[in-house]
Order: structure tokens, then sequence, then C-alpha cells
């Protein structure tokens, strides 16, 4: 079962959706946790979200316990989530991406994704991670084609996924492709 953590953000039950795809979904609000049903899922999604990440303290305690127990997928303010728990920097980008397509190449640190595969994504975020950012564990593996931003990562040995871009948007080509793979990683 996957456990979808709503941040209060319209795309949610769009993530539900795709995800329902794949598997049973219980969908809470941030503020509305059942901490029964999240004990007996087998992954974890962190939701799109307004604001910045250091605003959903709730979420970081739940991604700290749950770090290398249970696989996790960050979308959005999700994987700006699970970064900025990891030390990385979440600053604010020059250029604000809402409802813009990009390219996004693989990297040659992917385990799931063919390297330089192209992918075209949907973005709507006006945070970034700033660079350099290193972790033992975590690698970023897609990056956008035309700024160098990192738009994914991978921690295969913690089983923890993350993604700047969102794969459930219309604009984001193959977005069930990439959650498959990922839930199936």
């Amino acid at each position: 079962m996957i456990y979808i953590i709503d941040h209060q953000d319209s795309f949610t039950w769009n993530v539900v959706h795709q995800f329902k795809k794949f598997d049973n979904v219980h969908c809470s609000n941030y503020f509305d946790i059942n901490k029964k049903i999240l004990d007996s899922s087998d992954t974890i999604v962190l939701s799109p979200g307004p604001g910045a990440p250091r605003d959903y303290p709730q979420t970081s305690k739940i991604y700290k316990y749950f770090k290398g127990k249970k696989k996790i997928i960050g979308i959005c303010l999700g994987y700006q989530q699970i970064l900025f728990n990891e030390r990385g920097k979440i600053i604010q980008q020059k250029e604000i991406y809402h409802g813009y397509q990009s390219k996004v190449k693989v990297t040659n640190n992917s385990k799931v994704f063919k390297k330089n595969k192209v992918f075209k994504v949907g973005r709507y975020h006006s945070l970034k991670l700033k660079e350099p950012f290193k972790s033992d564990t975590l690698s970023i593996t897609m990056r956008c084609s035309k700024t160098n931003i990192p738009m994914a990562f991978e921690d295969i040995r913690n089983k923890i996924y993350g993604f700047q871009f969102h794969p459930e948007s219309f604009l984001t080509e193959n977005g069930d492709f990439i959650i498959k793979k990922i839930l199936s990683n």
C-alpha cells in the first residue's frame, strides 16, 4: 500500500490517481496523519505543496523515522523536503517555472533509468537545490537540459527517490512509466 501525505496542494489528487494505477493508495492531509495506516504502508509519497520544506516539520519527522525502512518518493515540495533533511540548501531560483515543460536528461548516476535518456516534464516550482550538494547515498540522476538544475535523485540503498518535476502532470510525457519504474525498483 502507498501512503500519500498531502501538503495541501491542488496536484495531490492527480498524484493519488496516478499511483492508484499501481497499488492501493491512502491519502491524508499533512495535519491528519493516520499513524496505523502509515506504519502498515510499503511506500510513502511526499506530495507537492506550497511553501518551503521548513514549513512542514511533521513531514521531516516522518521522513527521518522511515528512512531506510520504507520506500519514500518525493514530488516537487516532497523532493525538496527530502533534500532539506539530507542537509541540502533549498533556495529561490531566478526563474519561476509554473506550468512549464522542460527537457530533463538522465545522468550517469542513475541506476533506474537509461543514461542520457531525455524526458519532457512538467515543472511547477520556484525553489531549487543549491549546489554543490554532497551526500554519501543520494545521487542527482536527472538535470534540466537547458539550465542543468537538479531535477531528480536516487538513493538506491535506502530506496528514496525524488522528482522536482511533476510525473502526474499532463506536461510530463511518460509520467506513468517513470513512477512504475520507481515502484518496481
